[in-house]
């Protein structure tokens, strides 16, 4: 029988994002798929509004005006957004309809995109950089500067995640990628 491989930093990382955060992550997701309509979806995913019917945090400091901008020309355009199969069509769809809304930057456009996605059932098939996951993924030493990077550019213990939890994992542990060194994170435990 092979020698078991020891986990890397990184392993611990993809592991304890999948416990922790991934059952959270897909309620939330499994919420918006399951409203009694695409307009409730689309509005609550334009207000990133809850199940508890609470702003989403990563929200809560845009301006409720934006946010009501937002919904209403996604609304509008909720023929199109219903017939979007790819999730690279529909950020670029939320981001035309609603990124040129002050307050409204690229983590909303992504989080709306992710929700309105989860509804019609696309998900992303890259991981889509933003002011969190652009660190996490710089860290990792990536490059930071693009709008998206592909699942096959990631260290090979990230990439048993989805490309969605991957960009969660970039945001929620940004600090913990940026104190440590790429090599300390990718070498095996002794």
């Amino acid at each position: 029988m092979p020698a078991r491989k020891r986990p890397s930093r990184l392993d611990e990382l993809a592991d304890d994002y999948a416990q922790c955060h991934r059952p959270g992550a897909q309620k939330q997701l499994e919420y918006f798929r399951t409203l009694k309509t695409d307009e409730e979806a689309v509005s609550r995913a334009a207000l990133a509004q809850l199940c508890n019917d609470k702003r989403h945090p990563h929200q809560y400091r845009i301006a409720r005006s934006a946010l009501e901008e937002s919904r209403a020309r996604l609304l509008k355009n909720l023929a199109q957004l219903r017939s979007i199969n790819s999730f690279d069509d529909l950020i670029e769809m939320v981001e035309e309809v609603s990124g040129s809304i002050p307050g409204i930057g690229e983590l909303a456009v992504y989080d709306t995109a992710l929700r309105i996605g989860a509804r019609f059932g696309v998900e992303p098939r890259r991981v889509y950089l933003h002011a969190g996951t652009r660190k996490g993924a710089k860290a990792l030493g990536l490059d930071g500067n693009r709008h998206a990077l592909e699942m096959d550019e990631f260290p090979a213990p990230l990439r048993k995640l989805k490309a969605r939890e991957v960009e969660d994992l970039l945001c929620i542990y940004e600090d913990r990628l940026e104190q440590d060194a790429p090599r300390k994170l990718l070498r095996c435990k002794v």
